[in-house]
C-alpha cells in the first residue's frame, strides 16, 4: 500500500521497511517476485528504489496474490489438478474486483476514525 500512496515517487527498501515495521530484507524480497510477474519497476542508485508499474486502479489483489504465493494449492494427483486450478483461478478473479486504489481509499477512509477513537494498530516493536 506504501507503493499505492505514492505511485509516482520511488520508494527504497529501507523506508518502506521502517514504515512497515519490517526487515528490508523481506521488502526486498517482495520487490522481487512484484518485479517478476511487472507489477513494480525498481531503478538502482542513489534516487533509486521502485514504484508501481501501473496506476492502482489496474491493479487487483488478485495480481498482487498471484505474484506473491506461486502456485498454491498444488497437489500431484491428477484427479485433483483440474479442481484445484480452477480454485485458485476463481480465487484469483474474486481477489481481482478490488483494486488497490479501492483498499487504499477504504483505508484512507477509515484511519481518522481509528486514531480518533484509540484503536489504532499497535506498532510491533512496541506491541507485547
Amino acid at each position: 500500500m506504501v507503493l499505492a500512496a505514492e505511485p509516482d515517487a520511488m520508494h527504497t527498501s529501507a523506508v518502506i521497511a521502517e514504515k512497515l515495521a519490517e526487515s528490508a530484507v523481506m521488502v526486498r524480497r517482495c520487490f522481487l517476485l512484484l518485479h517478476k510477474k511487472g507489477l513494480i519497476e525498481q531503478r538502482k542508485g542513489p534516487n533509486g528504489g521502485a514504484r508501481l508499474k501501473l496506476p492502482p486502479k489496474q491493479i487487483g489483489l488478485g495480481d498482487i496474490y498471484a505474484a506473491s504465493q506461486g502456485e498454491w494449492l498444488a497437489l500431484d494427483e491428477p484427479a485433483f489438478a483440474g479442481l484445484l486450478r480452477r480454485a485458485r483461478q476463481d480465487g484469483v478473479l474474486a481477489m481481482n474486483e478490488t483494486t488497490l486504489a479501492q483498499v487504499l481509499k477504504r483505508i484512507r477512509k477509515n484511519a481518522p476514525a481509528a486514531k480518533a477513537d484509540g484503536s489504532a494498530a499497535p506498532n510491533k516493536k512496541t506491541a507485547t
